[in-house]
């Protein structure tokens, strides 16, 4: 259910040593939700057509973008109690080729971005193919009914993204996670390299027992008997306002969403509700995630993210209430080909808030993969 700007960026590509550099320092305050001039602002893309496919044991939502002949396949899962229009904006970015010459930053005469005055691309478009994307609605999410086996570990999300790719005989794919959709993917990318092309992670939850404030909240639904109370409490609140706690937990700047994808926030909320399992299914969401925090050893994330070859890129949103930003030095030191961006102003969901910077670094990343897999080809 949970938009675009200026740039701070660290590359940790094969500099182990390195330590992410956070954004300039500003007040570590989100902006108030005053929604800006709707006359002044284009509509919002449609939401992409999807169909229920049957995987496995299991159903999932996908969406699909349209794609541009020889556009490379990619998937993107999103995160704790999202779903797959999280990812509609940077579908239909990632969808586009390149602009022609002149344009979007090639002439050098980028637009300053109206947030603090910087250009809004950096330095100039980076090329690289364009991308056929789909987007899934995770079991018990979205549009997809519960797995009959309950079962929303991290495991068996990932086990039903693999069996999705190996279905529709996309892989490998540029594979794309947010939070709890980045630790399904940290997970399949290890376990089933021969599907992922290359990884990128948005603020994703990989285990840090540092406090913070939103997720020591839903660290408390995991008491018995007080998670599903407060749900049923929770109910009682008014949608739209339900949809506006969770925008201030996951955006820097609220502003940023148009009316109109507010609107469909607010109804998917009351969609959502009566369905009568929403709450259920986020109660065992968050527990998969509690657990993967405390898990220990070779079955950890980040074993699991050590081990992975493909070429990652991991951003994080300097303002980021979820996941700490800091957490994006473990992830320079511990991937093996990593490029990790700390975007600043920016909270949980880069993707919605931020998308075209998302798009950048995205075609950046994947420019420089392929022209190091060509070098190595070559032998150089």
């Amino acid at each position: 259910m949970v938009r675009p700007g200026s740039w701070s960026r660290h590359s940790a590509a094969q500099a182990r040593p390195a330590q992410a550099r956070p954004a300039q320092a500003r007040p570590a305050q989100a902006r108030p939700a005053q929604a800006r001039p709707a006359q002044a602002r284009p509509a919002p893309i449609p939401v992409w057509p999807g169909q229920l496919v049957t995987v496995g044991a299991a159903e999932v939502f996908v969406r699909s973008a349209p794609a541009a002949a020889g556009a490379e396949p990619a998937l993107c899962v999103h995160g704790l109690g999202g779903s797959s229009t999280n990812w509609t904006d940077l579908m239909g970015l990632l969808g586009q080729p390149d602009p022609p010459p002149g344009q979007a930053g090639q002439d050098g005469q980028d637009e300053p971005d109206e947030r603090d005055g910087q250009n809004a691309r950096w330095p100039s478009w980076p090329g690289g193919p364009t991308l056929g994307c789909e987007a899934l609605d995770l079991p018990g999410n979205g549009h997809s009914p519960p797995p009959p086996d309950g079962d929303y570990s991290v495991r068996a999300q990932a086990a039903v993204v693999a069996c999705l790719i190996e279905q529709r005989g996309r892989g490998p794919v540029h594979l794309i996670g947010n939070s709890l959709g980045g630790a399904v993917c940290t997970r399949l990318a290890a376990h089933r390299p021969e599907l992922v092309r290359t990884l990128t992670l948005v603020s994703p939850a990989l285990p840090d027992l540092r406090p913070r404030p939103v997720p020591a909240r839903i660290s408390v639904l995991q008491i018995p008997g007080l998670g599903s109370w407060m749900l049923r409490r929770a109910g009682r609140i008014p949608a739209r306002q339900r949809v506006m706690i969770t925008l201030r937990d996951v955006y820097f700047d609220v502003g940023l969403v148009h009316p109109a994808r507010l609107a469909e926030d607010i109804a998917e909320v009351e969609r959502l509700d009566g369905l009568g399992y929403s709450g259920d299914v986020l109660l065992r969401s968050a527990k998969a995630v509690i657990s993967e925090y405390f898990r220990r050893g070779p079955g950890s994330l980040w074993r699991d993210a050590a081990q992975i070859s493909a070429d990652v890129l991991a951003i994080y949103g300097s303002h980021d209430r979820l996941v700490d930003p800091r957490m994006a030095a473990r992830a320079a030191r511990t991937f093996q080909q990593a490029r990790v961006v700390v975007l600043p102003r920016t909270g949980h969901v880069a993707q919605m808030e931020r998308p075209d910077d998302v798009a950048m670094e995205m075609r950046i990343m994947i420019s420089a993969a392929a022209a190091r897999r060509g070098n190595e080809k070559s032998g150089r």
